[in-house]
C-alpha cells in the first residue's frame, strides 16, 4: 500500500531549518498548542494536502540544485513525528539519492514503535525543540506535558543521535535565568548534542490566528532585548555549550 502523508506547505529555499538551503516540507498536524506558535493553521490533524513520497520527491529533486552543497530537506510542521512513518519513508529515498535529512520536531512521541528508529536511521540531525523544562510552565505554554519530549531528548542521548536543541526566549515565559539553567543542566551530559539554538519570541504568525477566529493570548508580548538573549546565552556558553541565536 502506497504511504501517504498530509502536508500544510512547501518551501524551495529555506535557509532557517538546518545547515545550508533547506527543501522543507511542513507536515499538517501537531498535539501541542503554543501560545506563541506562528504556523496555527497546521495544527488541524486533518487538514492539509494528501501526498505520496513519489510526488513529493519529485518536487525534491526539481530543487535539488539549490541545496547541494551542504543544504538538504526539513521534515517540519506542525509536528512531522505524527506523521513518523511517511516522513520515514520519504527520508530514506532522499538518503538513497545521497541527500542531507533533517527531522525539526517537538519529541511529542505518543508511543516508541519500530517506525520511529527507522525514522531516526534515516535522519542526518534532528532538531529537537524544547520549550521549558518546568513541567507546571510547559503545560501553561503548551497545554501538555513535557514528559514525551524530555523522554525523547534521553532516547537520541542514547542512540548518539546528532542532535541541534531549540529553545524559544518568550517573555514572562522562558526568558528567566533559573529556566533557561535547568535546560543547560538537562543536555550538558548530552554528547550528542551540537548546540543550542536560541530562537527570539516573534508576532510573525499572529495574523494566522486572528484568521481563524482565536485569541492571540501574547499580544502585550514583545519580542526579548538583545541584553535579554545575551543573558539567557551566557547560560549555557557558561556551562561550555555551545549557543547561538
Amino acid at each position: 500500500m502506497t504511504i501517504k502523508g498530509r502536508i500544510h506547505s512547501i518551501e524551495s529555499f529555506g535557509t532557517v531549518d538546518g545547515p545550508g538551503i533547506r527543501f522543507i516540507a511542513f507536515m499538517q498536524g501537531c498535539l501541542m498548542r503554543c501560545l506563541y506558535c506562528h504556523n496555527r493553521d497546521t495544527w488541524d490533524l486533518h487538514d492539509g494536502k494528501e501526498t505520496t513520497v513519489d510526488e513529493l520527491m519529485a518536487q525534491v529533486k526539481a530543487y535539488r540544485g539549490f541545496y547541494a552543497n551542504g543544504g538538504g530537506v526539513t521534515a517540519s510542521g506542525g509536528e512531522a513525528i505524527l506523521q513518523a512513518e511517511f516522513v520515514a519513508e520519504w527520508f530514506k529515498a532522499c538518503k538513497a539519492e545521497g541527500i542531507h535529512t533533517c527531522l525539526d520536531t517537538n519529541g511529542m512521541v505518543r508511543k516508541h514503535t519500530p517506525v520511529i528508529d527507522q525514522l531516526l536511521d534515516n535522519t542526518d540531525l534532528v532538531m529537537l525543540d524544547i520549550k521549558q523544562m518546568n513541567d507546571d510552565k510547559h503545560i501553561i505554554l503548551t497545554k501538555v506535558s513535557n514528559h514525551r519530549t524530555l523522554q525523547f531528548a534521553e532516547y537520541l542521548a542514547k542512540r548518539n543521535q546528532k542532535t541541534w536543541i531549540r529553545y524559544v526566549v518568550v517573555g514572562g515565559y522562558t526568558d528567566d535565568v533559573e529556566s533557561a539553567q535547568m535546560l543547560a543542566d538537562f543536555i550538558k551530559p548530552m554528547k550528542n548534542v551540537e548546540k543550542i539554538e536560541l530562537l527570539p519570541y516573534h508576532e510573525l504568525g499572529k495574523h494566522k490566528w486572528e484568521t481563524l477566529g482565536d485569541t492571540y493570548q501574547l499580544d502585550q508580548v514583545s519580542p526579548p532585548s538583545g541584553e535579554t538573549m545575551e543573558r539567557i546565552k551566557s547560560v549555557f556558553t557558561d556551562m561550555g555549550i555551545n549557543a547561538i541565536y
